[in-house]
């Protein structure tokens, strides 16, 4: 037992009043004298003795109720697990959890709903001159400082279901800074939440222990749930009348068996393919759907499934772009009697590729950047201020392929390797040879061959009469397309920024070897040039700090905007220009997940999809034994877990923060012995 004002303690010496009375009676007695006492003495000395327990039943009471009297003033209380009392104005911050998992179902209706009225009952256990902070996901900018209990009980009305998702380590580091900020020494955190697993890490939690924190976990009457997790397609690009491959990943968070579940795609609007899937309880699969694009440009698509209760997470948004075409240039030498007619016949006749070429020495490096793939073709030098601009050009996501020359400056070329890490040509090599292997596991040549029929034993691959051996950096990226008899590459891909640099051993003409007129010309370059294009994200996450990247530049006084397709959303996100790109900042403007463009003006320069967060469709939640079990390992000695029973958190906060008062019982006590006292003056005979 502790008390609250043991000065009070002191006053216990008024005890000693009783006492010294007690002992020193100061009546006069009148002596008597009888004849014969013989018959008096037996009476004698029973009064005696009744007489000394009365006095020391009086003495008891009086000193009892003293004692109580002066306890009451002291204000004894039983602290709550060794902790003692806190007094003087305190600073507490309130933290409700308003993610999408709070619109579950209990007793008490759905847990945002309760999770604010335990809020108001925590406000009631303080003083009106206590200072309070609210907390939720949306990190609103007034919710950065403290309020009376009037403006917090108006903000806690307004709070309502977000798609933030934060971490207890981003929320504690909010409420830590407001509440050390506050300059009151008594501070303390309640954190109303689920406390679900996916974002309760309480180990990477950065502590303060001068302020007490408090879990109250809610717990939700089912936890099951079905989603769409994410989804991508088994190839990086779009192409026009091209069976396209979109994986969809299920996961099932219940202890239930689903079958035969259906699920749709839609593209603008119009359904596709529809399936149907199982998963195992708390499993996860993977579902393929199959369909061909048959227009080009933009198309804003979604794949969904039926589930109840929670709805949030049924559907799931992306775009893609279908390119009209792909523009290609071609860079030549100025040498005469260079061949580019293998290059501009295959690009050039092809409706699919925008096809250009330019001699170097007519170079217009404004015009660079809005072409997918750049051929150098058998340039004898590349000049610095070449190499500057293909550098952020490759950075940039674009794509260039090199066919050296007949007699190069090699000092030049590896001027080019050297600013993008990249092997470097060594002196030509005039020895006989062939290409001798193919990996088939690269995307350039995954789908070329058919698989059932092909053989490399028999296969007729390219002759080498003469080429430039690849030396490698400690740093390059390298990957080995194709190799000759003697392991030396004779194709290599880099990957350098968004970007791509493929590197041929041979030039293009037929002096170096045969493979402008072989049968994997034609793949080779065509795959190259395919997977040139640019491959934005399918979509964005909601309630992250999302950057959209576009490489039109506004002109004239038109300005961005983000367009929901569906309805008249509309929002004029910031932007930053970067060399060639625009950086498009949301900041979380976008609340709502569907499809959306970015406009400049009336122009769409590209589609994409927003959805909510995903960690909100995992339901594990830590009850409240595990979550007092992470907090012992995660070494959190001011840590609490209380418990949300039916029992107001009014009256269990007043008996957690200030202990059991026992101020009423002393003063109960204190008058039973004065009335006791009484009462042994009075009948005690």
């Amino acid at each position: 037992m502790n008390f609250s004002n043991p000065a009070f303690l002191f006053a216990l010496s008024a005890i000693a009043i009783p006492i010294i009375i007690h002992l020193f009676n100061f009546r006069k007695f009148k002596t008597i004298y009888f004849s014969n006492i013989r018959f008096l003495k037996e009476v004698k000395q029973e009064t005696q003795a009744k007489s000394k327990l009365k006095h020391l039943l009086v003495l008891a009471a009086r000193i009892l109720a003293i004692t109580f009297l002066v306890f009451a003033f002291a204000q004894p209380y039983i602290p709550a697990k060794n902790k003692k009392a806190s007094v003087g104005e305190k600073a507490i911050s309130i933290f409700i959890d308003n993610s999408f998992s709070m619109d579950a179902i209990n007793k008490n209706g759905t847990l945002l709903d309760d999770a604010k009225r335990r809020a108001k009952e925590i406000v009631d256990a303080y003083k009106p001159s206590d200072r309070f902070q609210l907390l939720t996901n949306d990190f609103e900018g007034k919710h950065q400082r403290l309020v009376n209990k009037e403006e917090f009980m108006e903000w806690l009305d307004e709070v309502k279901i977000s798609p933030a998702t934060r971490s207890i380590k981003e929320i504690s580091s909010r409420a830590f800074d407001v509440l050390q900020q506050s300059g009151i020494k008594n501070k303390s955190l309640f954190v109303l939440s689920d406390f679900q697993k996916s974002v309760t890490q309480l180990e990477e939690i950065k502590n303060d222990t001068s302020i007490v924190v408090n879990m109250i976990p809610l717990v939700a009457n089912t936890k099951s749930n079905v989603y769409i997790d994410t989804c991508w397609f088994e190839t990086p690009v779009r192409q026009l009348d091209q069976v396209e491959k979109l994986h969809v990943r299920i996961k099932n968070v219940s202890d239930k068996v689903l079958e035969n579940n259906s699920i749709k795609l839609f593209i603008n609007n119009q359904q596709k393919t529809p399936a149907s899937f199982n998963v195992e309880e708390n499993s996860q699969t993977e579902v393929v759907l199959s369909f061909a694009s048959k227009d080009a440009g933009i198309q804003h698509c979604r794949v969904e499934l039926n589930d109840y209760p929670v709805t949030f997470d049924d559907k799931f948004y992306f775009s893609f772009e279908v390119a009209k075409n792909i523009p290609v240039l071609s860079i030549n030498s100025k040498e005469p009697g260079i061949e580019n007619k293998y290059v501009q016949t295959l690009f050039g006749n092809d409706s699919l590729f925008l096809f250009s070429s330019m001699s170097e020495a007519q170079i217009d490096y404004s015009s660079l950047s809005a072409n997918k793939l750049i051929v150098l073709n058998e340039l004898k030098s590349i000049s610095s201020g070449l190499s500057q601009e293909l550098k952020r050009f490759v950075e940039n996501g674009g794509s260039v392929l090199v066919f050296p020359g007949k007699e190069i400056d090699l000092n030049s070329y590896k001027e080019f390797s050297a600013g993008m890490q990249l092997g470097y040509y060594d002196k030509l090599d005039t020895a006989n040879t062939k290409v001798d292997k193919i990996d088939l596991q690269h995307e350039i040549y995954k789908d070329v061959f058919d698989k059932k029929t092909f053989s490399a034993t028999n296969l007729d691959l390219p002759k080498v009469f003469e080429y430039y051996p690849l030396s490698k950096t400690t740093r390059s990226t390298e990957e080995n397309l194709l190799r000759l008899q003697n392991g030396n590459a004779f194709l290599s891909k880099y990957s350098f920024g968004k970007g791509k640099v493929y590197l041929s051993a041979v030039g293009s003409s037929n002096m170096f070897s045969n493979f402008a007129k072989h049968a994997l010309f034609v793949p080779t370059l065509y795959k190259i040039a395919i997977y040139s294009q640019s491959n934005p994200p399918l979509f964005y996450t909601i309630g992250n700090d999302e950057v959209i990247e576009s490489k039109n530049v506004l002109s004239g006084e038109n300005a961005f905007h983000l367009k929901n397709v569906e309805n008249s959303f509309d929002v004029i996100p910031e932007h930053k220009n970067v060399d060639t790109r625009v950086l498009i900042y949301t900041h979380d403007q976008i609340t709502t997940a569907g499809n959306y463009q970015l406009l400049a003006g009336q122009e769409v320069l590209l589609g994409t999809g927003f959805n909510f967060n995903r960690k909100e469709s995992d339901l594990s939640c830590y009850s409240f034994e595990e979550l007092s079990e992470q907090t012992g390992k995660s070494n959190l000695p001011n840590f609490n877990v209380m418990e949300a029973s039916q029992k107001s958190l009014t009256a269990s906060l007043t008996e957690f923060d200030q202990g059991t008062k026992l101020w009423k019982l002393c003063i109960i006590l204190a008058l039973v012995f004065l009335a006791a006292e009484v009462m042994l003056l009075r009948f005690m005979k």
